[in-house]
């Protein structure tokens, strides 16, 4: 199913913005530019999911956004990740959110798709190296 990824396939997710996911600046709680990040892994990640089989996931390893605007506790963003680029296991996303009033963020986002089985042979030989 791998193969069915291809430029334009896109996800959407919406959070409202809590308390949790905020940083105070002055008087205000605005949302955290790592909460962001967050959101927008979440959402690229939720627009592979119909495309990977329970044996694969996706890892990011790049982000490169600009976080332009403030969102105040309570607002919704909604962010949209876009295919862009497909090199083998090697996903590109456009990635953009708004808030209903400003767009707060804009950039891009890569995934490489990993079979887990073998990420996760990785993973305990490193946690067996740190005992």
């Amino acid at each position: 199913m791998l193969d069915d990824i291809t430029a334009g396939i896109s996800g959407t997710l919406t959070r409202l913005v809590e308390e949790k996911d905020c940083t105070t600046r002055g008087d205000y709680q605005i949302f955290s530019t790592p909460n962001l990040v967050l959101l927008l892994e979440e959402t690229a990640i939720e627009a592979l999911a119909p495309f990977l089989p329970e044996t694969q996931s996706s890892v990011g390893t790049n982000v490169n956004v600009v976080h332009s605007a403030a969102t105040l506790l309570g607002q919704v963003v909604t962010c949209t990740a876009t295919v862009t680029e497909v090199d083998r296991r090697r996903i590109v996303f456009d990635i953009t959110a708004t808030d209903g009033v400003d767009t707060i963020t804009s950039g891009s986002h890569e995934r490489f798709v990993v079979d887990l089985d073998t990420f996760g042979k990785r993973l305990a030989e490193k946690a067996a190296a740190l005992s």
